[in-house]
């Protein structure tokens, strides 16, 4: 039997991130996951500047710059109307490329199982953790990043409880212009046009030399416009979103496109000696929201830096101990920020009521303003840029006077 400080379950992105930063301050770390290589996988696609602010907080963030592309500048338009054009700084990538680069990040000191686990007996002390080899690991505190995965928790007493069943659906797909030539605009938002096609938005951002887009849209597992929209992507989101050709032109889904419908929950019965859990394993949000990876890296970031070197410090793993990380006020800010996020969007794109209207043309307005006096801005300091150039003497001219 192995013993270790900490027995990590699920090498994800929550899971790897976790591995990196306790192994590097010097804990005996196990992590444990069946797969060698992290597989293609449709989850969260793109960074933007505050989920970068986490990610430098664990020592990351140079690593995930060095592998994601960088939008730059972003077009953004509401109710088919250009609403403004301004600087960005999100990253896109590849999902399973990024966890595979961020397991080369974990220090050779942390032992990498490629097992299942199958029991976790917990208590307050000592953990053990039984996997499918038959090898047994001990730990004084597991930390569970295994996502979606139902079993352990169970297992374990702790419920999960349906806020959302379906909360929203998202579509994720390459585009590409139809001439073959190139998109006018780095990175597009567009938002839906009208209530009635239950869209919350498209938005396309580069992955490379790719155009990649994740289209949000809000509908049941039955509805037959899901099915439709596979079949024909283009004709349908065309049909959904007749506007959105003024920015793109003409243009084309390649590839294969990937569909994931997302559920609202939380856990009951969490508070366990010796296990805790981070990211989906804890509660889910919702990915339109754009909270999801927010959520996910606020959880690792505040258990690795603010609690564990602290639990281990002293001996035992009781609830006490535990319940810190559960209490933490950024965590907790973290999550009811990304639910309300989540049903407040949802609520708003699908209200066709003369209220929501009237905020919607007044965003428009406001976005409109704000794009306006931005470009004003810089077009005066171009020109107070251009008057402080001194000017250059004809050739053959006698220099200044001293």
């Amino acid at each position: 039997m192995r013993e270790f400080d900490v027995t990590i379950v699920g090498a994800g992105l929550c899971g790897s991130i976790a591995a990196t930063m306790l192994g590097r301050s010097g804990r005996a770390v196990a992590l444990v996951d069946p797969s060698r290589i992290y597989p293609d996988d449709f989850r969260v696609e793109k960074f933007d500047d505050d989920q970068m602010r986490v990610l430098r907080n664990t020592g990351l963030g140079e690593a995930v710059l060095a592998a994601s592309t960088h939008d730059r500048s972003v077009s953004v338009s509401m109710l088919g109307r250009m609403a403004e054009k301004r600087i960005s700084d999100q990253r896109g990538f590849d999902y399973g490329a990024l966890v595979n680069l961020l397991r080369r990040e974990i220090p050779p000191s942390v032992a990498q199982i490629h097992a299942k686990v199958t029991t976790i007996a917990n208590g307050a002390d000592r953990q053990r953790v039984t996997l499918s080899t038959g090898e047994t690991v001990e730990a004084r505190l597991v930390v569970l990043a295994s996502g979606l995965n139902n079993g352990l928790r169970e297992a374990l007493g702790i419920e999960r409880a349906d806020l959302a069943r379906c909360q929203s659906i998202t579509f994720g797909f390459d585009m590409e212009p139809a001439a073959g030539a190139s998109f006018p605009f780095r990175a597009l938002t567009c938002y839906g046009e009208h209530p009635r096609q239950r869209i919350a938005y498209i938005t396309l951002f580069p992955i490379g030399t790719r155009m990649r887009a994740n289209l949000f849209v809000y509908r049941d597992l039955g509805d037959p416009w899901l099915s439709a929209f596979r079949a024909a992507p283009e004709a349908t989101l065309a049909h959904a979103m007749p506007r959105l050709a003024r920015w793109t032109g003409p243009f084309r889904i390649v590839g294969p496109v990937k569909m994931r419908p997302v559920d609202l929950y939380e856990t009951r019965g969490y508070l366990k000696p010796g296990v805790v859990l981070v990211g989906d394993a804890f509660a889910t949000a919702c990915p339109a929201a754009g909270t999801g990876a927010r959520k996910a890296l606020v959880d690792v970031e505040r258990l690795c830096n603010g609690h564990v070197a602290r639990w281990l410090a002293t001996p035992g793993m009781g609830v006490e101990k535990i319940a810190t990380f559960y209490a933490d006020p950024e965590k907790t800010a973290s999550d009811r920020r990304s639910f309300a996020l989540a049903r407040d969007l949802k609520r708003r794109t699908l209200d066709e009521s003369l209220v929501s209207w009237a905020r919607r043309w007044a965003k428009l307005a406001l976005l409109r303003l704000r794009w306006a006096k931005t470009a004003a801005a810089d077009a005066s300091s171009r020109l107070v840029a251009g008057a402080e150039q001194p000017l250059e003497a004809p050739a053959g001219s006698p220099g200044p006077r001293p």
